[in-house]
């Protein structure tokens, strides 16, 4: 599996092949955000739109990340990921490679606990626990 940036000038026009697998992750987001929210963020290249394709280009999953700057970190924050076999170690170091290009020191996202448990796999681990109440 080879995971890529979709360059943003190409994002509008390959919606609609990453969007389901977005939508899919979308399920479990909170609702910060909707999906059209996610494709203006991408399309306006505030956030990075990753894709994972086969030897024949077919896309089987898809990524969005935002970058968070503090002032001894770069965040790079996992806003949605979703696709099937997409998750390896290969498909991991090829991830790692991209958001560092890109000037992430650290990789961070919020997720369920069965989503943590796979990550734990890469070295991830649990930071804290977010807490929420809509006021």
């Amino acid at each position: 599996m080879i995971v890529e940036v979709l360059p943003t000038n190409y994002c509008a026009e390959n919606w609609h092949i990453v969007e389901p697998f977005i939508t899919e992750a979308h399920k479990y987001s909170g609702n910060d955000y909707n999906v059209d929210q996610m494709k203006m963020f991408v399309t306006l290249g505030q956030w990075m739109l990753l894709v994972a394709y086969d030897e024949n280009r077919v896309i089987h999953g898809a990524a969005t990340v935002s970058f968070i700057n503090y002032p001894n970190s770069r965040i790079a924050f996992i806003t949605a990921i979703g696709g099937r076999l997409i998750s390896s170690p290969d498909t991991f170091k090829q991830l790692v490679t991209i958001v560092k290009n890109a000037g992430a020191t650290k990789i961070q996202g919020a997720a369920r606990e069965s989503i943590a448990r796979l990550w734990k796999r890469y070295g991830f681990y649990e930071r804290h626990t977010v807490i929420e109440i809509k006021i």
